[in-house]
């Protein structure tokens, strides 16, 4: 089929992926309202066109953590994404550094860290963490994160309990008899349960297996996600780890102000305004709703990134119109990942350059230090 936009890799992946998978990366928590929100807010947000302003030279780079970047985008953290195209994670990392933009690594991802670095050695990998009970546990995955040379660390904390997503309890990610239904949905994918139902194995949790042995497979994912989560994380408890981590960190799951004040007191670098993607809490702000207030009130002190709802080129334009220093992308990677593996992860990031320097020729824009709120209807 032809790929033109998010929308076309998202349909690929639909066709190729068994249904358990296609619904778990597709789907919401409870009614969804906040992830239809997240898009429909966003593409709701009307530019002001510009015009004769020479844009003859449109320069798309930002430095990001000390880091300089070709795009002010980045693959966020997303789970199991080995299970969406043989050693899923190594393919994107690749796409995304060739195109000279950040990778970070889901703590719940296939392929381990070790696996990612040295499958796509020449770009910055960040790395994702939860709040996890076992502290001595997250104390060995740090360790292991600068062992491995992590540029940075997004620690999420919007996952103190995971949401209530009803679709997977549908499609059989988990429920009844759920091993059985994601075999006989398998059976019906040929060319994914070559790939990787047959060589994308071990169908295990990378970086987990260490520590959970035999129950790092895919059957105690959800399980394992409902145990280990720490509903008793607080601020103060964040303390050891920006003593234990020397590196940039990041605090993804912001949608207040307050909150986001708080992590620039305990002295992050840098915050993700997200609502996980529509996936926690139902009903909360979108993120493109909550950025501004919370741009302006940490602009300056810490990096502000923006993820949930982007879709394109021009979603990441308007996310920086509102006021974040950068994007990370999520159902969008894990989409063209499923349809055509590094390829298409590189192709997306093709159409999302090219969107975005139509989106700046047409506000009179040059850089990506000119997008402010001054382009916004």
């Amino acid at each position: 089929m032809t790929i033109a936009s998010t929308l076309d890799f998202r349909e690929a992946a639909r066709k190729r992926l068994p249904r358990f998978l296609f619904d778990y990366a597709d789907g919401g928590s409870y009614a969804e309202a906040t992830l239809a929100r997240n898009v429909s807010d966003l593409s709701g947000i009307a530019l002001r066109q510009r015009v004769l302003r020479d844009v003859s030279d449109l320069d798309l780079s930002t430095t990001l953590f000390g880091q300089h970047q070709a795009l002010p985008v980045g693959l966020g953290p997303v789970g199991i994404a080995g299970m969406y195209h043989r050693r899923g994670e190594t393919q994107a990392a690749r796409a995304a550094h060739a195109a000279g933009v950040p990778f970070c690594l889901s703590t719940v991802s296939l392929c381990s860290l070790g696996e990612v670095v040295k499958a796509a050695p020449t770009g910055p990998t960040w790395f994702q963490l939860y709040v996890i009970r076992d502290r001595a546990f997250m104390r060995d995955l740090l360790a292991t994160a600068k062992a491995e040379g992590a540029k940075a660390l997004v620690f999420t904390v919007d996952m103190p309990v995971p949401g209530a997503r009803y679709r997977d309890q549908h499609s059989g990610m988990s429920g009844p008899r759920a091993p059985l239904r994601r075999m006989l949905q398998a059976m019906g994918r040929p060319g994914w349960s070559w790939d990787v139902g047959l060589h994308g194995r071990p169908h295990q949790l990378g970086n987990l297996e260490p520590v959970l042995g035999k129950a790092s497979g895919l059957n105690d994912y959800m399980g394992w996600l409902g145990t280990n989560f720490d509903p008793s994380i607080a601020w103060k408890d964040l303390e050891w780890i920006r003593e234990g981590w020397d590196g940039p960190l990041i605090i993804k799951g912001i949608l207040d102000p307050d909150d986001a004040r708080e992590a620039a007191a305990i002295g992050a670098d840098g915050i993700v305004v997200s609502n996980h993607g529509g996936r926690q809490l139902d009903g909360v702000l979108s993120s493109a709703a909550a950025l501004p207030a919370i741009a302006d009130a940490v602009k300056g002190q810490l990096t502000v990134l923006a993820d949930s709802g982007v879709r394109s080129g021009l979603d990441v334009v308007r996310m920086l119109a509102l006021g974040a220093d950068g994007v990370l992308l999520g159902r969008a990677w894990l989409y063209a990942l499923a349809a055509r593996g590094e390829a298409g992860v590189a192709q997306l990031l093709t159409l999302i350059e090219r969107e975005m320097r139509v989106a700046m020729a047409l506000t009179g824009v040059r850089s990506i230090a000119e997008i402010d709120r001054g382009i916004l209807v």
